[in-house]
């Protein structure tokens, strides 16, 4: 793959946003009604491929349910507020209400009270008794003070979170969390990431996971490319993991990990690229955070706003544009993408002749960076 000179003493390879890219047209179209957008991983079947982001302004239990019962996954983040309080309305209405830097300052202290293991049982307890999916979140730094609780409670789903994970994390503090011993050792399926690089991928895929999270610092939330100067863009991280589940899948003679995108599609459009690029599913916060079920009212926030040494996002006002189901399944309000997400993938999918999610992965895609219409 061409390089391109940054300088004499440095080369980079290029790489696109979802802004960069447009999906083509083919000899061939469909009635939307026959495309199917389901999506299975593990013994999990989802009538839609659409995971709710572990962010206390996405999903909180009866989020969860919701997004459950219309056809996606909620997955709670299990070092939230939900966690922490017995009654987290009064800190997330706090939170909404605040600006600027106070928000950051008073965010701290609210994510200071301890994260309490009972409440962790009651949180999946009550989702599960609704009879949907169960999905739970913890970052790498936790997973190994917190799993058993998480795995006895009764998780479907275990979702090892970071704004980054590898698979050779290196610490001379502590022992850091062998992914591959864990997942091995582990009775459900595991969802682990971020990852960006086509390496980072592999090494994941090879521990064990059922999924793996493709992203890094492309959220609406972060700001971790002006903080820390690091940033995957979204559709070629995409493209390049689903080149690693291509070249694992062969290596470990039919072993199919699924690419699900995490972060940088925010409206429908951006859904239809992620796909397009190679992922099976798309983890969802700001498009989410939209609904007027979720927990953020109109805001929307994730743990990287609330870093006690250095914060890596904001809390942002992103709206409220209707309920969940009409962001999802419609019918639209609007023409700008932040309704009926899953029409329009249905509907693009239709526009190009593909009937199911894994078909319309191997469509054609153009570099188009502009941001017209």
């Amino acid at each position: 793959m061409t390089e391109i000179e940054i300088g004499r003493g440095k080369r980079g390879r290029r790489a696109y946003s979802f802004d960069d890219i447009a999906v083509v047209p083919s000899r061939r179209t469909r009635d939307p009604e026959e495309v199917s957008i389901s999506w299975q991983i593990d013994a999990y079947h989802f009538g839609m491929p659409v995971l709710g982001a572990p962010m206390d302004s996405v999903v909180s239990p009866q989020t969860a349910i919701e997004l459950g019962r219309l056809g996606g996954l909620g997955v709670l983040d299990l070092e939230g507020l939900w966690t922490r309080y017995d009654d987290p309305t009064v800190a997330l209405q706090e939170i909404a209400a605040l600006e600027g830097e106070a928000a950051t300052a008073r965010m701290r202290e609210l994510y200071a009270a301890p994260v309490q293991p009972e409440l962790i049982v009651e949180r999946l307890r009550e989702i599960r008794e609704a009879g949907v999916t169960v999905a739970g979140a913890l970052s790498p730094q936790r997973t190994q003070q917190y799993w058993r609780t998480v795995v006895d409670a009764g998780v479907d789903l275990f979702v090892i979170r970071g704004t980054t994970v590898s698979a050779e994390h290196v610490s001379s503090r502590a022992e850091p969390l062998n992914l591959k011993r864990f997942i091995y050792e582990l009775d459900v399926p595991v969802i682990v990431g971020g990852a960006g690089t086509y390496t980072a991928a592999l090494h994941l895929m090879r521990t064990g996971a059922a999924g793996v999270l493709v992203g890094f610092g492309g959220g609406s939330t972060h700001r971790t490319r002006s903080s820390l100067g690091i940033h995957a863009p979204a559709a070629s991280a995409i493209a390049d993991v689903a080149a690693a589940r291509r070249d694992y899948l062969d290596e470990s003679g039919g072993r199919y990990v699924h690419v699900i995108a995490d972060g940088g599609a925010s409206v429908s459009g951006e859904i239809v690229k992620a796909v397009a690029c190679g992922a099976d599913a798309v983890m969802m916060g700001a498009a989410l955070a939209r609904a007027e079920e979720a927990p953020g009212a109109g805001y929307h926030w994730g743990s990287e706003a609330h870093h006690p040494e250095l914060p890596r996002g904001d809390k942002v006002h992103v709206g409220t544009v209707g309920t969940m189901e009409e962001v999802l399944l419609g019918p639209g309000r609007t023409a700008d993408g932040t309704t009926n997400m899953m029409g329009a993938l249905r509907r693009a999918m239709a526009t190009t002749g593909y009937t199911d999610l894994k078909e319309f992965q191997r469509v054609e895609v153009v570099v188009a960076p502009y941001g017209g219409y």
